[in-house]
């Protein structure tokens, strides 16, 4: 018996990215999984994910998570449709640079209103029914970026991704007694469409070489992969890790580790 089987999962953001690594390895490990998305490129993910994994059971709705109506209408027809959720995972998330004097409120508000309120949001939809369950599991996607490093033009992201360690926390303590776990994964680089843009945005003239300037930082002299993640993911949605709650998971390939870049032998 594979570890997600049975389960049904909902997964924000899952059409690309990390969110797609988390999907796919949800698949494997035999999990029912809903992608909650408002990406464009939600259908042809749908159509790739059902053609590689014929014999599984995915679907998606396509919503802003800002919207919080639609996100418990949506919810609510999740329930209906598969009678339990067990499994939620919070991996929708933007992340523009900006400095702080330069960042209009309207770009901190769109790194808000989605890393923040839009996690709430779907939260507050889906935890009545998981309450239902013998155990349930919520799955945050934070940062090292915020609770640990930051670089410059990245106030806002880092500001968001901080506090879903304090909602992880918080979170965590008031449900435990409904048996539901909730932790949060830390990534550090993980080679996403994320991360090409700000490589874009840093330098529009040669992206690549700030990608390999990260990956010559990392002790691991990599970036992470999507599926390492989900795998992460799986882990902390199954019932093997049945006594861990509260906690931030850091997967970064060793790259908080160094104290300097300079001493050492």
């Amino acid at each position: 018996m594979e570890k997600l089987e049975g389960k049904v999962a909902i997964v924000t953001g899952g059409a690309m990215g990390n969110g797609l690594g988390i999907v796919k390895v949800f698949l494997r490990h035999k999990a029912q999984v809903v992608i909650l998305d408002y990406s464009n490129s939600l259908e042809e993910s749908l159509r790739k994910l059902k053609e590689e994994y014929p014999n599984s059971v995915v679907d998606g709705y396509l919503v802003d998570i800002r919207d919080k109506e639609k996100v418990k209408t949506i919810c609510d027809k999740v329930y209906e449709k598969y009678g339990h959720i067990d499994v939620l995972v919070n991996n929708a998330g933007v992340a523009r640079l900006e400095t702080f004097e330069n960042m209009s409120d309207e770009i901190r508000d769109f790194h808000f209103d989605i890393n923040i309120k839009g996690t709430w949001n779907v939260t507050k939809a889906a935890l009545p029914y998981m309450k239902k369950n013998s155990s349930s599991s919520i799955v945050n996607l934070s940062s090292v970026t915020g609770p640990m490093v930051a670089d410059s033009g990245e106030v806002a992201y880092a500001t968001t991704k901080a506090a879903l360690i304090g909602f992880t926390k918080g979170l965590a303590a008031e449900v435990v007694t409904s048996n539901i776990r909730v932790n949060a994964i830390m990534p550090g680089y993980i080679h996403t469409p994320m991360v090409d843009g700000i490589a874009k945005e840093s330098d529009s003239e040669n992206p690549e070489s700030v990608i390999r300037g990260i990956a010559a930082g990392i002790p691991m002299k990599r970036l992470g992969t999507i599926e390492e993640l989900g795998e992460l993911a799986a882990f902390l949605a199954s019932d093997e890790s049945s006594y861990i709650t509260g906690q931030g998971i850091v997967i970064d390939g060793g790259s908080t580790l160094p104290e300097t870049m300079s001493v050492g032998v």
